[in-house]
């Protein structure tokens, strides 16, 4: 009788070893396979983006850049919003998927709200530092940015941090762009949001960490 239960212990140490080894190994292949610092080089303003060993779709349609964080990224844009969550920059499978445009948005930015998804990753990766700005003191410190509109940089914008929050991913008047009062919302969920400038309004949305339901939010306003 012993021996079966020292077995049965075994044998469930054994899976429970498996799964943590599991879970390492795809917490790794995810970090690993994110879009690194090397992405840089595809800038539409570099000279040596048309030199790399790869060449990005046709389905960029900007590049973003928030000042001081790893926010650096080109930002895609498919038939819907489902493509890019597993699809990088360049048409291949991975699993920290791409920067991406609702598929409802204009793809030059001329609407009055654009909203921009990306995976929450470790280290700040993809939309990961977006935890940061619910901090205000953090928020004010990485208050610009850059938004460069096309493959060949047609219009070139500047972007302003303005508010950040959580919110729900049911929550009409933020994640349907043709739905609501993106400002109003803003105005009732977020202290810091203080004056209507009336200038357009991009956000940046993520999953919080650890809830499916949660987004953390960063709105912009574009210059």
């Amino acid at each position: 009788m012993n021996i079966i239960y020292e077995r049965l212990v075994m044998i469930v140490l054994v899976l429970i070893l498996l799964v943590v080894m599991w879970c390492m190994y795809d917490n790794y292949y995810v970090y690993s396979h994110a879009l690194n610092d090397d992405i840089s080089k595809y800038k539409p303003w570099q000279n040596e983006a048309a030199h790399g060993d790869q060449q990005i779709t046709d389905d960029m349609v900007a590049w973003i850049t928030i000042d001081g964080t790893n926010i650096d990224y080109p930002v895609m844009q498919g038939d819907d919003n489902v493509k890019y969550l597993n699809t990088d920059p360049f048409g291949k499978y991975s699993l920290s998927g791409s920067i991406f445009l609702d598929s409802r948005n204009a793809p030059d930015f001329s609407d009055d709200y654009s909203l921009i998804y990306g995976h929450h990753m470790e280290y700040g990766r993809m939309f990961g530092a977006l935890d940061d700005f619910l901090d205000t003191s953090y928020l004010n410190s990485h208050s610009s940015g850059t938004l460069i509109v096309g493959k060949d940089a047609e219009k070139i914008y500047d972007l302003t941090v303005f508010a950040a929050m959580r919110a729900s991913a049911k929550d009409e008047a933020v994640f349907d762009p043709d739905k609501g009062d993106i400002r109003q919302f803003i105005k009732e969920h977020c202290e810091t949001y203080t004056a209507d400038t009336g200038q357009r309004i991009l956000a940046l949305s993520t999953c919080a960490e650890g809830d499916s339901i949660s987004r953390t939010l960063v709105f912009c306003y574009i210059d």
